[in-house]
């Protein structure tokens, strides 16, 4: 009897995609005028969309990967400027939020569609613009005084008419895939669909992990255990952290966890948030990750998360586990 043939499961994992940068960030540069006005002579300038998305401009490269498009500052659009490093070769980067005006050779796209193809100084570079931008989209005015805000420290605070500072925020969330802590084959996850995820044109429904934000006075460890608790009523026996990225929409940071549980343990969901959860073997989470799922009880295609999200990377780190 002929083997089947396995999927080419590919590299093991490194980091997390939007976890990886070269950029200095020189935030003692931040409050130097003269500095700042120099470097912005000198200096590039990554040009997001926010209004359409948080786009930005690409151009695909020969080996399938991406190089974002950098503009020199004196093409670069009418705006705040928001300072965001120095690149390794000392060139000053900027990024602002404006319409694109894209060429024949390059094409608009997300950070949550490319954000894996990109090299380190890319991610790194389009997540920090991604995550500033939509601070600053959503601070023009003072929660405080419900005045108007200026941009200031080169894009690293706002400022009401009282001078009234207010510095960029990040939300704590937690993600986790529970596992059954079995190696091999015989191995299982488990993976819940969004109950406010719509089904595909195609068909497809698309399975991720366990998610939430961590709540006032919560460690991020307990809101997994709560939160897995909740969602899919089940326990964990075990709990390691994984890693964590940015995920600017709006404006998360993800701590990543692998977590174990039985499971033989009933499956409880609360339907507002988990409308459908199942264990899955090594070899369906293969599978998906080829492009070729369909779940043989419903006969509904089925696939992961994008490949620039942390979920996607702890599927892929634990299928390379067993």
């Amino acid at each position: 009897m002929t083997e089947p043939e396995q999927p080419d499961l590919g590299e093991q994992p490194g980091t997390p995609p939007l976890a990886r940068s070269t950029l200095d960030r020189a935030a003692l540069r931040r409050k130097d005028e003269a500095w700042l006005a120099a470097a912005w002579e000198r200096g590039r300038v990554l040009v997001v969309d926010l209004a359409k998305g948080g786009r930005a401009l690409i151009t695909d490269r020969a080996d399938g990967g991406a190089q974002l498009v950098l503009v020199p500052s004196a093409e670069a659009p009418e705006g705040e400027r928001w300072f965001l490093g120095v690149d390794v070769d000392d060139t000053p980067v900027w990024t602002t939020n404006a319409p694109l005006a894209s060429s024949g050779d390059t094409r608009a796209v997300t950070l949550r569609e490319i954000g894996h193809l990109l090299d380190d100084r890319d991610a790194g570079l389009f997540t920090a613009a991604a995550a500033l931008g939509n601070w600053h989209a959503s601070h023009q005015f003072s929660p405080r005084t419900g005045k108007a805000t200026v941009a200031v420290e080169a894009g690293w605070a706002r400022a009401d008419s009282d001078g009234q500072l207010m510095w960029p925020r990040t939300d704590p969330a937690m993600i986790v895939l529970v596992h059954d802590g079995v190696a091999g084959p015989a191995g299982r996850c488990l993976l819940g669909h969004n109950a406010a995820w719509p089904t595909g044109s195609d068909g497809v429904r698309r399975f991720s992990c366990l998610a939430g934000y961590v709540e006032p006075g919560e460690s991020a460890e307990a809101a997994v255990l709560r939160e897995v608790g909740e969602e899919v009523g089940i326990r964990l026996a075990a709990l390691q952290y994984a890693g964590s990225q940015s995920w600017p929409y709006p404006g998360s940071l993800m701590l990543g966890f692998h977590g174990v549980a039985d499971p033989a343990q009933p499956l409880v969901l609360d339907p507002e948030e988990i409308d459908e959860a199942h264990w899955f073997s090594r070899e369906a989470i293969a599978k998906m990750i080829a492009g070729g799922y369909v779940d043989p009880d419903s006969g509904v295609p089925m696939s992961l998360p994008m490949r620039s999200s942390i979920a996607f990377y702890l599927i892929e780190k634990w299928l390379h586990a067993g």
